[in-house]
């Protein structure tokens, strides 16, 4: 079955730097294009970075673009986030998806927590 774990997630002063991590398994990671998403308290989930199967095209959402870099190892079935230049307002937990099948898999979050 589909599985994706994310690590990585923590509590950071403003201006720091955490990298997140994605284990997938269950599906032909290799094939699959990946995405991130956050949820900040009492907001909507919303998607914040996108990455092609190959690696080579990435898409970001404004709120991170420039800080944020999304990245994959085929080779271990891993997605990253690598988030730099941390702020308040990046607080959320943070998921990454996939689709397989044309259904929607999440993992299950890990909390990244900033403060000022």
């Amino acid at each position: 079955q589909v599985q994706l774990v994310e690590s990585g997630g923590g509590s950071v002063q403003a201006g720091g730097s955490l990298r997140l991590s994605c284990a997938a398994s269950g599906f032909s990671f290799s094939s699959s294009s990946m995405t991130w998403y956050r949820q900040a308290p009492g907001k909507e989930r919303v998607l914040i970075a996108r990455i092609s199967s190959d690696g080579e095209s990435t898409m970001y959402d404004d709120s991170v673009k420039g800080r944020f870099t999304v990245s994959r190892d085929n080779a271990k079935n891993t997605l990253y986030l690598q988030m730099n230049n941390l702020k308040p307002d990046d607080t959320a937990v943070y998921y990454c998806k996939v689709m397989v099948l044309r259904l929607p898999y999440f993992g299950q979050g890990t909390q990244v927590t900033v403060s000022s």
